[in-house]
Parts: C-alpha cells; structure tokens; sequence
C-alpha cells in the first residue's frame, strides 16, 4: 500500500495492488490508515522509549497507559500482576493508580531484575504497594509463589509483559488465567509484533510468532474468557479504533470454567 498525503489539497492518495482511492485528508478513514503507518514508524524509531512515570522509564505507548487506566478504574483490581518489569515504570505506574484509587497493589515478576532497576523501585516511595518476584513466569515455582501472595477474595487483573514469543505467552496464559477474577482481564501486550514483522527492527517470524495469535487461540480454546479491547469510557469524536500496540491483547473473564 502506498499512501500520498497531499496537504495543500487535503487529501490523502491510497493506492493497493488492485485500485487507488482519494479520501478526503481530514476523515475518519484518513486518520485511521495514517496512524497504522504512524505506529510502525514509531515503533521502529523507539518512540515507546522516550517515556518516564514518576521517574522510572516505562516503555509504552501514552494511549495504551491511558486505556489501562481506564480498564483499571473500571475493574478495580486488588492485586495487579505484571509478567516483565524492565525499568519498572510500569509498575510503579500501575502502583500510583492504586494509590490514587485507595486500593490495590502490584506483583512484579521478571526472570532478572537488574540490580539498579531492583534498587530503585526498593527505594521509591511507592514501594510499599509492589512485591518484586524473580524467577521465569512460567516456572513452576514462581507461579506458586505468585499465588500465594493473592488472598482468597481478592480481585485480581493480570498484565502479560515478559517474552512475546507465542510458546511463552501462550504459557502463561495457561498459568496465570485461573487466577483472574470474573469481570477482569488477562492483557496479552504487543500483539503489534504481528504487524511490525516487515519493518527495519522487526523480524518476518513475528507474523505468526506473537501474543495476539496466542491470545486468539487462547479465546477460542477457552470459552469462558472473550478477546475484545475494553469499550472506552469516553467520546466525543467519530473515532472507534484504538493507536495501540497492544493489538488482541484484552482477555475479559465472563465466567468461572466449567
């Protein structure tokens, strides 16, 4: 697909395989094709690594944290579980939600946590609210140790965010899926993987090895979650498609397996 964005004429110059199309530049559609292409350039050129919470580098898309924090004021959650800390922006990202909303903690689980990264979400003043685990996600004895942190009638939203390899995603949707109350979610990230295979940092195995083929097979095998992005909470625009690189990613429990 190629596209021509003429700004002087207002338009936007579409051409596939078969036909060429003219959209009006200001449109729906418009944005749409535009920001797909925007969310690649992004991606390839780190845009996601140019971001802090509260002092710790995060690594994610503005959109997809506003669209958590939206799921998360919605859900509630008592215990949040994030599979990949990194630098940990992320977690004490969804530890200030908790503290905001008087409610809930966080459970970090790494294979590594490097030692600055260990020291300084130790010394952060939300450290209180998150417990750092190490170990692989998907060992044995990390998930019991998860497990045993979560009382019995606490609410609980599970964040996927360590290997994006389809194996391993695919494993810990297996792990960690039965600990997810009904109502929540389990978040398979980077399903972008798939869309990203052709560009310069991308590998072309990517088009099948990712978290949103493994959150799709998950949905289909097990009937009581269903794979649909959580409905925004507020809109006052013509617009319905998220700029996400979390791409069938949100795994919604609506029922106790049978």
């Amino acid at each position: 697909m190629k596209l021509i964005i003429d700004d002087d004429a207002q338009t936007l110059v579409v051409t596939g395989a078969k036909e060429s199309r003219t959209l009006a530049l200001y449109s729906k559609e418009a944005y749409e094709l535009i920001s797909e292409v925007w969310l690649k350039v992004g991606w390839n050129e780190k845009y996601p690594y140019t971001f802090t919470w509260l002092g710790r580098p995060i690594i994610q898309s503005p959109e997809d944290m506003m669209r958590a924090q939206e799921v998360l004021y919605q859900v509630q959650p008592d215990v949040i579980i994030e599979t990949g800390i990194a630098h940990g922006g992320s977690l004490i990202f969804y530890a200030s939600l908790c503290e905001a909303m008087g409610n809930g903690r966080v459970i970090g689980v790494d294979i590594e946590i490097r030692p600055p990264n260990r020291e300084a979400l130790e010394n952060h003043r939300l450290a209180p609210q998150i417990t750092l685990i190490e170990g692989s996600s998907i060992d044995d004895n990390t998930i019991s140790h998860v497990k045993n942190q979560i009382g019995a009638e606490e609410r609980v939203l599970v964040i996927l965010d360590s290997c994006h390899t389809y194996a391993h995603v695919s494993a810990e949707l297996d792990a960690y899926a039965g600990m997810v109350t009904v109502g929540s979610y389990i978040v398979a990230t980077d399903g972008s993987m798939e869309f990203l295979a052709d560009v310069p940092r991308g590998q072309p195995s990517w088009k099948v090895d990712n978290p949103a083929r493994a959150a799709r097979d998950f949905a289909a095998k097990h009937t009581n979650f269903v794979l649909e992005s959580p409905a925004w909470q507020f809109n006052e625009s013509r617009l319905e498609k998220a700029n996400t690189y979390w791409t069938s990613a949100w795994l919604r429990k609506v029922m106790e397996s049978s």
